[in-house]
């Protein structure tokens, strides 16, 4: 077993980097994406909202494949690596989208009311007054999505990249051992996972006494 362990483990560092940018990805293209499900403009918000829904209704291993045979065969040639971030990025920014939303629709209307009786510009009332409360909503669910990010990284293995589940089905293929080679696999996943929800409950935590004083 632990033969199969080392051997797994040099698909690591491709996974966290998958799972990592397509989450950064998401986590910079979802906000806009929620100022535009939250627009007064009809057209905008119901665009936003077709987009988003779209998106979230393929699957993951279609949106790579549809990345890395459509994009990456055209004029701009896109590695297993480009094509599986930029496929999960745009997943993730459809899923956190919605969180952040969901996390600005929260905070209470008298929390807006004030900003505006101050006269904050736009810029000031979000930064200091509406995302430090709407993150206290959004930041468990954002820390849920990002572990099953790191689940649904392992699709990427289906175009070649060289992430846990590409060298877990290579050694099984090899050894016939599939059995023990991907419970192993699923322990590193576990290990990669059990990080993320340690943060996102420090980082909750950090929040809610940073909005309590």
């Amino acid at each position: 077993m632990l033969d199969f362990a080392e051997s797994l483990v040099r698909g690591v560092g491709q996974t966290v980097s998958i799972t990592a940018c397509a989450f950064l990805i998401g986590a910079v293209l979802g906000f806009p994406l929620a100022l535009l499900r939250r627009s007064r403009n009809v057209l905008v918000r119901w665009g936003a909202a077709l987009v988003i829904d779209t998106v979230r209704s393929i699957p993951p291993i279609v949106v790579v494949f549809l990345v890395f045979y459509s994009v990456g065969s055209g004029a701009v040639r896109l590695g297993t690596f480009q094509a599986a971030v930029i496929g999960l990025g745009a997943i993730s920014a459809a899923y956190l989208a919605e969180i952040y939303r969901a996390g600005i629709e929260s905070v209470a209307s008298g929390q807006w009311e004030a900003a505006n009786a101050l006269a904050l510009p736009s810029r000031k009332m979000y930064v200091h007054v509406i995302l430090p409360q709407a993150l206290l909503v959004a930041i468990p669910p954002a820390a849920t999505f990002a572990i099953g990010l790191l689940k649904d990284s392992a699709v990427a293995s289906v175009i070649g990249a060289q992430d846990i589940t590409f060298f877990a089905f290579q050694e099984s293929q090899a050894t016939l051992q599939g059995l023990t080679i991907f419970l192993v696999a699923a322990v590193l996943y576990i290990a990669l996972s059990l990080p993320v929800a340690g943060l996102a409950r420090w980082s909750d935590h950090a929040l809610s006494k940073r909005v309590a004083t």
